[in-house]
């Protein structure tokens, strides 16, 4: 198959997989859910670019000498589905960490990372609290961090026999604990810091 050059070569009602994804030689950023194309927003702005890099900059140093590894966007994510067609869903988590080292590969990660963060921006706003939200669950994703930049608020869901269960919504002045990770605790402040 030859490389796709321009998004406006694309049949947005067709249902594409990984490897129509990987020829993909444009420069719009896209996902993949159940083999449709969702363009992303582009280039994130200045405070969603500030948050990340404070979670991340936390999350890393708490993984800095450990096993598990720490990915920020653009980093392409394979989730298994349990129905439809394999290998047609592709998405850019905001951050994840991946323990098994074995879903990793050149390409990024092929399987459900251990914990997700997303920042919300207002032009993704129901994609993530939505259609990734289930993606997440369903690909067995054990911890989906969501952070609200607009309330100051971060959103901490955790899977249950196969369903994410919320828990207490985490304002300043409070602490970020990870159940799957019990070292993992961040301060809401810091990823907040200069916002």
């Amino acid at each position: 198959m030859n490389p796709v050059l321009k998004f406006s070569d694309l049949d947005l009602t067709k249902q594409y997989t990984y490897s129509d994804y990987m020829l993909w030689q444009f420069q719009e950023r896209v996902e993949l859910i159940k083999g449709f194309i969702k363009k992303m927003s582009p280039a994130p702005n200045r405070l969603h670019q500030t948050i990340s890099l404070n979670v991340s900059s936390s999350i890393f140093q708490k993984f800095k000498h450990k096993s598990c590894k720490v990915y920020a966007a653009p980093f392409d994510v394979r989730l298994p589905v349990k129905f439809g067609i394999k290998d047609t869903t592709v998405v850019q988590p905001d951050l994840c960490i991946i323990c098994d080292e074995f879903k990793l590969d050149d390409q990024g990660c092929n399987g459900a990372p251990d914990l997700v963060v997303e920042i919300i921006s207002p032009n993704n706003r129901k994609h993530d609290l939505e259609t990734k939200f289930k993606l997440y669950e369903e690909a067995g994703v054990l911890e989906y961090w969501i952070i609200e930049p607009m309330q100051k608020m971060v959103l901490v869901y955790a899977l249950r026999d196969g369903i994410y269960i919320g828990l207490p919504p985490k304002i300043e002045g409070t602490i970020i604990e990870s159940l799957v990770f019990p070292d993992l605790q961040v301060a809401v402040d810091d990823v907040f810091f200069g916002v």
